[in-house]
């Protein structure tokens, strides 16, 4: 049993106003995608696809002249940090396990390595679908944030999503399984 549905977090204001900044259409991607990497590498698929619907919740509005500015915001972006921090407070806000949040939170927090310095960083299975889902579903120049979806449409997937976690027989005792 879950604690917290997609739906609740998705149509949660917080959520509503950080979604419409990095774009809905691509955070529901991501989430769907998350799930089927979830699946196929044995990650818990309601995790995955919490951390991948709210994966961008961090990301700051980086225009130049009234357009996205991809790069100033390659330059200067953050935004997998705030969006821990975001999610992890909106998470435990609306009634998910503490221990949940955090696992949901350092998977938003390492989704990219844009901000962090050369080297290998050593993901968990958990950190590492999110991370792919988001590559899935990227575009160049950061088109991915600007596809559109009205909302009738976006909250039909987001219950779809959450009708097949709910679905699903297993029981993910941790992130096991080996990623790429």
């Amino acid at each position: 049993m879950r604690n917290v549905t997609l739906e609740q977090i998705f149509i949660h204001p917080i959520t509503q106003k950080y979604l419409k900044r990095s774009g809905i259409a691509h955070a529901i991607a991501v989430a769907e995608y998350a799930y089927m990497f979830a699946k196929r590498y044995d990650v818990n698929p309601d995790y995955a696809a919490k951390a991948a619907l709210l994966h961008d919740i961090g990301h700051y509005t980086w225009y130049r002249n009234g357009e996205w500015d991809y790069e100033l915001y390659k330059e200067n972006d953050i935004h997998a940090i705030k969006g821990a921090s975001r999610a992890h407070k909106l998470l435990i806000r609306i009634g998910e396990d503490r221990q949940t949040a955090k696992e949901i939170a350092v998977a938003i927090l390492l989704h990219t390595d844009s901000y962090l310095p050369e080297g290998e960083l050593k993901l968990k299975p958990l950190q590492e679908v999110v991370a792919m889902a988001d590559e899935a579903d990227e575009e160049s120049g950061g088109n991915h944030h600007y596809k559109s979806i009205d909302a009738e449409s976006a909250l039909e997937r987001i219950r779809a999503l959450d009708s097949r976690i709910d679905s699903d027989v297993h029981v993910y005792n941790g992130q096991s399984g080996s990623l790429r």
